[in-house]
């Protein structure tokens, strides 16, 4: 018995990267299509690269070759084009096409918790949101009216070792850790779910290959879910400090700095937790065992590993400064 075939488009990211040795372990015959210039996430050994460039089709024609494939998930694709560009290249030569979406796609703020996957897809703060449902769209009319056979995928916050959880990044922790307060959005009371790449990948590769995904949506994230005050306080102890945490509005930082406002209030200014039964019904040993007073280890750890990779961002550190200027008590 031949093993199924999988094409990751993307291969390196944080989710792709777990996904990859997820389906290596499963016994996935597993191929990666990118620039082969990863050096913090390199390909794993057994995976087969494909070396091309996703933004130009004639070369993700040229690196696929007459290749057909069982599966091809796509980590890559943020616009229609970048979906209908895949589908020239692709349909009819693969058994399921999997495009990950985003969680940030839901209703925003969301009308009702937990989210399921019959919440509604809007969200007018964030075009990155937008595009992602324009791409759902395209797909749902494309398994209605040729049978496409698709699966959407909607991931929320997912980590791995790299990646904090704030905005900002190790400018937070650099803050906490000489003694300057740190921006928190709201009252920090509000819910978030972080989930550990790991996790995500068990659920993730349950789906490949499986005939009830054709056709449907699923998002995949952790049970456990937890209040910004403690996502800082948790990330402070794995430091080795505690923070002193500032309160501002969403709003007002927004209005401070629009780039990070735009996520903000497109995604993270609001609770969100979600119902993973319906992931769990075709993946049923599916269970997020890793909680992010662990993941906030790693993370710590990563970055202590090489000070090269502590790297503070001036500019983010200078409107943090002033939002503790005008919102600090006391």
């Amino acid at each position: 018995m031949t093993s199924p075939t999988v094409l990751f488009l993307g291969g390196s990211g944080i989710i792709s990267s777990a996904c990859t040795v997820r389906a290596l372990e499963q016994g996935f015959e597993v191929f990666v299509l990118n620039r082969g210039t990863s050096s913090t996430r390199p390909l794993p050994e057994g995976v087969q690269p494909l070396v091309g460039d996703l933004g130009d089709q004639a070369s993700v024609q040229e690196a696929i070759g007459d290749r057909e494939f069982d599966v091809v998930a796509d980590f890559r694709a943020f616009t229609p084009a970048d979906v209908t560009s895949r589908l020239d290249v692709l349909e009819g030569r693969m058994g399921q096409y999997v495009f990950i979406s985003s969680a940030s796609a839901y209703q925003t703020p969301p009308g009702r918790l937990p989210v399921r996957e019959s919440t509604p897809l809007r969200n007018p703060f964030w075009q990155y949101s937008r595009d992602k449902i324009a791409c759902e769209d395209l797909l749902v009319d494309a398994y209605r009216e040729r049978a496409l056979p698709m699966t959407i995928v909607r991931p929320s916050h997912t980590y791995d070792k790299t990646l904090l959880p704030f905005d900002g990044g190790w400018t937070v922790v650099d803050r906490m850790r000489r003694g300057a307060p740190v921006v928190v959005p709201g009252d920090g009371t509000s819910l978030w779910t972080l989930t550990h790449q790991a996790d995500f990948a068990h659920a993730f590769v349950g789906l490949l290959g499986h005939p009830m995904a054709i056709g449907d949506s699923f998002h995949i994230t952790s049970d456990e879910w937890l209040p910004w005050n403690e996502i800082y306080t948790t990330v402070a102890a794995a430091a080795g400090v505690e923070a002193e945490l500032v309160h501002v509005p969403s709003d007002a930082i927004a209005a401070a700095d629009p780039g990070w406002g735009a996520g903000m209030l497109g995604d993270k200014a609001h609770s969100m937790i979600f119902d993973n039964t319906k992931v769990k019904r075709l993946v049923p040993d599916y269970v997020a065992r890793i909680p992010f007073v662990q993941g906030a280890r790693e993370i710590l750890d990563w970055y202590d590993a090489d000070p090269a990779r502590q790297e503070v961002d001036q500019a983010m550190d200078a409107t943090m400064d002033d939002l503790v200027s005008r919102f600090r008590i006391g």
